[in-house]
């Protein structure tokens, strides 16, 4: 399910979804931890951000950097023990870019219980080539229902980033016609 626009734009194969996806696993030690006793929400952003680049760069076949994290959302602690297993996929391509959606579950590594999901985020990742310039990346092709929801909603993510750009740059040049904020 790629935008038609977008195909007839790319001389790049599409790729599916499943082609990128990838999980990695950590077991959470007292080194991960915070005051409180859990584990810190940085050691599982730079495991959000790890598996994500993996996929970008799986997907994009060669460097892909960070540009955002658009959302990241801590669902319950994560505690010393927990076997995290953070689940990471392309959920939409543009022309350099690439959402990368992520799902982060926990279960104790000496029990049997279900695991529980403890964080989602989404990532927007830039492929570059050896200067750091955008390159191109081939399109995503969503292969399950839920892959192509995941798609539509990275769109609707990406109109909401576009918009609250446009929207913070034009009150940033009104401010600046009006004199104000001159030593920002």
């Amino acid at each position: 399910m790629t935008d038609p626009a977008r195909a007839s734009e790319s001389d790049i194969p599409g790729k599916p979804t499943s082609a990128s996806r990838t999980t990695l696993s950590h077991i959470m030690t007292h080194n991960d931890t915070n005051l409180l006793g859990t584990v810190h929400g940085g050691v599982i952003m730079k495991l959000v951000d790890d598996a994500a680049g993996a996929v970008a760069g799986r997907h994009s076949e060669g460097p892909a950097v960070t540009a955002s994290m658009d959302e990241m959302a801590f669902l319950m602690p994560v505690r010393v023990g927990d076997l995290l297993h953070v689940r990471a996929q392309v959920n939409w391509t543009g022309r350099s870019s690439m959402e990368v959606g992520v799902r982060v579950v926990a279960e104790r590594w000496n029990d049997s219980t279900p695991s529980q999901q403890v964080g989602t985020a989404y990532l927007v990742f830039t492929a570059v080539d050896a200067d750091g310039k955008p390159r191109q990346v081939p399109p995503v092709v969503p292969e399950t229902e839920r892959d192509k929801r995941r798609y539509q909603e990275a769109q609707i993510r990406r109109t909401h980033r576009l918009a609250r750009r446009r929207a913070i740059l034009d009150l940033r040049e009104q401010r600046a016609a009006e004199g104000l904020d001159a030593d920002d």
